[in-house]
């Protein structure tokens, strides 16, 4: 990356930036490739912050179905969090996850986890878990909130036998055959899934994150207190692919030997430590025994770091920094926070990221923790909240005596609630990506890069004022 003029003297945020378009010979998004290259089992450089709102298993598996990767977080009490990387385990690949519920259960129920759109649905199970039968999530836009899945199985739904999937073309050009847009997948009779017409569109479209053998990738977090190394082996026993040290302050003596604790398992897989946003945090994690350094401190929607402490620095040239440096290292840098729009994904990439980090994004979309729930308008929203807020630290200080939880509740931070609304046109995690990934694709054709080594080599950098970011935006109505 270069800048196209002198760069300035102080520090850059993503707003201050923008990509200048070169000589290019990429003639269509689709020849870029986005796989980050650093050691994961990515296949887009986007991965899902390891915040209690945001990654669950759910999230995690569809994220990974489309090449990204989920990163659980260290919240989860162990016996959880070993559940939780075994059902993502257990999750088909070249299909949805099926939304079972029992006949009973009502239309809130089901509204409470899908969208009322088509291509959604959920599957009925009786009290046997036998299928009964599907419910296209269109039909329970107007039901009544109490009104049991029973009453709305009528005629059978078609379904899709398993053997008849084939490759994805071939499972949307049977779905349009069929005139369906979301249908149960079953096989010997049994419900192992569901599938819908724009889902299969996307499996030709993206490539799974998988381990060697065949299973959705997942990675996990651990903090740096208690005993560490019983928890990191713990972790990656459960079926781990990623192991991510974790802290607010990462370049802090407890950290680096945390991160050289894991590190001395030789546990077989990527080891990710952060946070830092300097050239000296990222090579002490390294040294440590890191090898992807996750950088920035404060950029986060639900953070409050900069405005309680002063801490942190302007994310552009944190990563910036770090990333230069990872590369001298043999390294690789996660940017972590402060992405608002996939100009900014494009960025940190250009920057020198192999990866870019997304909270609160994700945190507003069906697959992300907790129900879906809705204001008195009936606009759709999930709860979000910051992970050094009170309604974090009671979480994961919950099994502590009343006194030390106490003093840990006295100086939280960060947001306890906040109304994450749903986008309408992009309800899904997977809407995200299409929105990202297209952005970041014509991004990579502007600069003539086939790949992510190349966008950074030949990515080409201005620096604007706050009206040249203005000018960038779409007016949302007439003059």
């Amino acid at each position: 990356m270069r800048f196209l003029a002198q760069p300035p003297a102080h520090d850059l945020t993503y707003s201050d930036v923008f990509l200048v378009p070169s000589r290019s010979d990429v003639a269509s998004r689709f020849d870029a490739s986005l796989t980050p290259g650093d050691g994961t089992p990515a296949r887009l450089p986007i991965v899902s912050a390891n915040m209690n709102s945001v990654t669950g298993p759910r999230l995690a598996a569809v994220l990974a179905r489309r090449g990204g990767l989920g990163v659980l977080p260290q919240d989860l009490p162990l016996q959880e969090l070993d559940e939780a990387l075994r059902w993502v385990k257990a999750q088909p690949v070249g299909f949805d996850t099926a939304i079972a519920l029992a006949a009973e259960a009502t239309a809130a129920d089901a509204l409470a986890l899908v969208a009322p759109e088509p291509g959604y649905g959920v599957a009925v199970v009786g009290a046997d878990g036998a299928h009964l039968g599907a419910v296209a999530a269109e039909r329970l836009a107007a039901a009544l909130p109490d009104a049991p899945l029973r009453d709305f199985l009528g005629p059978a739904m078609p379904s899709v036998d398993l053997d008849e999937v084939g490759d994805a073309r071939g499972a949307f050009d049977l779905m349009v055959e069929a005139g369906l847009r979301f249908a149960p997948v079953v096989h010997n009779g049994q419900l192992v899934g569901t599938i819908s017409r724009r889902g299969a569109l996307r499996s030709t479209l993206y490539a799974p994150a998988v381990d060697r053998q065949g299973r959705l990738a997942v990675a996990a977090a651990v903090g740096i207190n208690g005993d560490v190394a019983a928890k990191a082996r713990a972790i990656v026993e459960a079926g781990a692919d990623v192991l991510v040290v974790d802290t607010a302050h990462g370049h802090q003596e407890g950290a680096i030997r945390a991160v050289e604790t894991v590190a001395g398992l030789g546990l077989g897989i990527p080891l990710v430590a952060g946070n830092v946003v300097t050239r000296e945090g990222l090579r002490d994690l390294v040294r440590a025994g890191a090898t992807i350094v996750k950088v920035g401190v404060g950029p986060g929607a639900m953070c409050t770091t900069r405005m309680m402490t002063a801490v942190g620095r302007p994310q552009f040239s944190a990563v910036l920094d770090a990333a230069a440096t990872a590369r001298e290292l043999g390294a690789h840098v996660w940017a972590d926070g402060g992405v608002r729009h996939p100009r900014d994904v494009a960025l940190a990439l250009a920057a020198g990221a192999h990866s870019v980090m997304v909270g609160s994004w994700f945190a507003g979309t069906i697959e992300a923790p907790g129900p879906i729930a809705r204001d008195v308008q009936g606009r759709a929203y999930k709860e979000s909240w910051g992970m050094a807020s009170a309604r974090a630290v009671n979480e994961r200080f919950r099994r502590l005596d009343p006194y030390e939880l106490a003093r840990k509740q006295l100086f939280a931070e960060g947001i306890s609630s906040s109304t994450i609304y749903l986008d309408p046109q992009r309800p899904s995690v997977e809407d995200l990506l299409d929105m990202i990934t297209s952005g970041l694709r014509s991004s990579m054709t502007y600069a003539g890069a086939r790949d992510l080594a190349a966008f950074h080599d030949r990515a080409v950098v201005g620096v604007q004022s706050a009206a040249g970011y203005e000018e960038g935006k779409a007016l949302p109505v007439s003059w």
